[in-house]
């Protein structure tokens, strides 16, 4: 635990071992409980679904402001995908996948699209995160056709997660 050291005494009161929060365990405390749950392998079939449709959202407002959320950088991108951070409810969306397994209507055919899902998360993951780069490195990429690439990654990901909803008879 991060510990604040200041003097001894400060105006008479001693600070000395007084625990500290970073800033970003009070961004996160709101979705703690949900990630607890989740990293615990303690979710149910409806708990999966119900985070499953929330990531959906999450990737259609990604596509509805993608040109505002890639303009602050491939990060911003990222944070949608659930590769950076823990906010997003895409965060861990293959283990979701992976619970969800038995419920869709064809096993094989959940995999096998849960799989080509995943490669195109990978795919706009990597390309966003090589945007933050582009601009220091001799490839001819810039930053904006990466991110473009991404954003056709996320478009085609988008598709397969409707793919998804219907083998497991979710609306969204």
């Amino acid at each position: 635990m991060n510990k604040l050291l200041v003097p001894a005494t400060l105006a008479g009161a001693s600070f000395v071992g007084l625990p500290t929060r970073p800033a970003e365990a009070t961004i996160m405390d709101n979705n703690m409980k949900e990630i607890k749950t989740f990293q615990s392998g303690e979710m149910s079939a409806e708990d999966a679904k119900s985070r499953f449709k929330l990531a959906v959202q999450d990737v259609d407002e990604l596509l509805s402001n993608y040109a505002e959320i890639a303009a602050g950088g491939g990060d911003n991108v990222r944070r949608y995908l659930g590769t950076v951070g823990v906010k997003s409810h895409m965060y861990g969306i293959t283990k979701v996948l992976k619970e969800l397994r038995e419920e869709a209507d064809d096993v094989i055919e959940f995999t096998e699209t849960s799989n080509e899902f995943e490669a195109y998360l990978f795919q706009a993951e990597g390309a966003a995160y090589q945007s933050l780069f582009a601009e220091h490195s001799s490839a001819k990429s810039t930053p904006k056709t990466l991110l473009a690439t991404a954003e056709k990654d996320v478009i085609n990901m988008r598709k397969l997660m409707g793919d998804l909803a219907t083998q497991l008879h979710i609306d969204v």
